[in-house]
């Protein structure tokens, strides 16, 4: 007797005997099902670590399809352990799958195959770009599209098993296509920039950014949000269409960034001699580049002095390393204009009376100095009388 007459004269327990006389225990099935999980997990786990320690990309596949099957019998013993297999049968019979059931389990093994070849593709495509000139976006872009293109293409294959008139069923999707796009605009936004992004390559992982008010290290580009990790150690999701929109800098893409500290020296000192003792100084320091050259030039009038904007360049631009070259900058500087007695100046605020810069009065302070001095004078006559009466 066939498998397909056993499942329909005694169900799944005619497939696995056991089953059929198995009492459920709630204790048992739950250690049952932790063990299988378990397992099932170590498995997989040590079947990869196996294939990558091979070196040849063919038992990748084999694995793959291994793993999986090996997952099928696991849910198959799950399901007669929680004692679903009835159910199951029930069902199987009342809605008469019987002529469905090779289309089934070919749309199963589709799936699953599908599923094992994104995995095998995936692990080949990280083991090419370790070993050639791929980037970690290209490889994001590569793994992205070959993901979308295998289970496109398995999707219609099972939507053409499953039924006859593929016509209609995607006249149907259409329509639920526009209502799902209406209502999922922004996703499917985020979606559509996230390949946008993708090909366009304004920056990739790794890269020191800034976008609109967010700034810090790229560390993950997926199709939906873009992650940057700041500089004070906190993640920030943007979602890809607010990148789109945005201005992006990126401070990496160059592997120099300039760096530039403003100074200010004293109208009394000669510019451009202040100029050329900081230009001096700056062939001391080992945190910026000799090539391109520093810089320093005039850039203002300021309130207390002239601005001077003192620029270097650094490599592997960072932020780390852009404050170091800021720090020593402005430490060189500073030590190189006391040295030559070059006054930085600051800004300063004298206080004066109305009276003694000769001003005008306001007319608060008019009436006050009226009412003190008539005070005064009345004080004044009447002393002024009483020591003439007196005399």
């Amino acid at each position: 007797m066939d498998s397909a007459t056993l499942l329909q004269t005694d169900g799944w327990q005619g497939l696995i005997p056991w089953l059929a006389n198995a009492e459920p225990y709630p204790e048992a099935q739950i250690l049952i099902t932790l063990v299988i999980t378990v397992a099932l997990l170590a498995f997989r786990r040590r079947a990869h670590e196996w294939a990558d320690s091979q070196g040849w990309n063919v038992s990748e596949l084999v694995v793959s399809g291994v793993v999986a099957l090996v997952s099928t019998i696991g849910v198959v013993v799950l399901i007669g352990t929680w004692g679903l297999t009835n159910q199951l049968t029930g069902a199987y019979k009342n809605l008469n799958l019987s002529t469905q059931l090779p289309k089934l389990a070919l749309a199963f093994i589709l799936i699953g195959a599908a599923y094992a070849l994104t995995g095998f593709v995936g692990r080949l495509i990280q083991r090419l770009a370790g070993t050639s000139d791929i980037t970690e976006h290209q490889r994001e872009i590569l793994f992205r599209l070959t993901q979308v293109g295998i289970y496109s293409l398995v999707g219609l294959v099972v939507i053409g098993l499953l039924t006859n008139d593929i016509g209609n069923l995607l006249v149907g999707a259409g329509f639920l296509g526009i209502v799902v796009g209406m209502a999922a605009r922004q996703t499917l936004g985020s979606v559509l920039a996230g390949f946008v992004l993708m090909f366009s390559r304004p920056f990739e992982i790794g890269d020191w950014v800034e976008i609109g008010e967010s700034e810090g290290i790229v560390t993950d580009i997926s199709i939906v949000t873009t992650r940057l990790q700041t500089f004070d150690g906190e993640y920030v999701m943007i979602p890809n269409d607010d990148v789109s929109a945005k201005p992006i800098v990126n401070r990496t893409r160059k592997g120099r960034l300039r760096v530039e500290v403003d100074v200010g020296v004293d109208y009394d000192v000669d510019a451009e001699y202040a100029a050329d003792v900081a230009l001096d100084a700056l062939d001391e320091l080992d945190e910026i580049l000799s090539v391109p050259s520093p810089q320093v030039v005039l850039k203002e009038f300021g309130d207390s002095g002239i601005i001077l904007g003192v620029r270097v360049w650094i490599d592997n631009p960072s932020a780390r390393r852009k404050w170091r070259a800021r720090t020593a900058v402005i430490s060189t500087v500073k030590s190189a204009y006391e040295a030559e007695d070059i006054n930085i100046p600051f800004p300063v605020r004298e206080l004066m009376s109305r009276g003694s810069s000769g001003g005008f009065e306001l007319a608060g302070e008019s009436r006050s100095v009226q009412a003190n001095a008539s005070t005064d004078g009345g004080e004044s006559g009447r002393n002024g009388s009483g020591r003439g009466g007196s005399e």
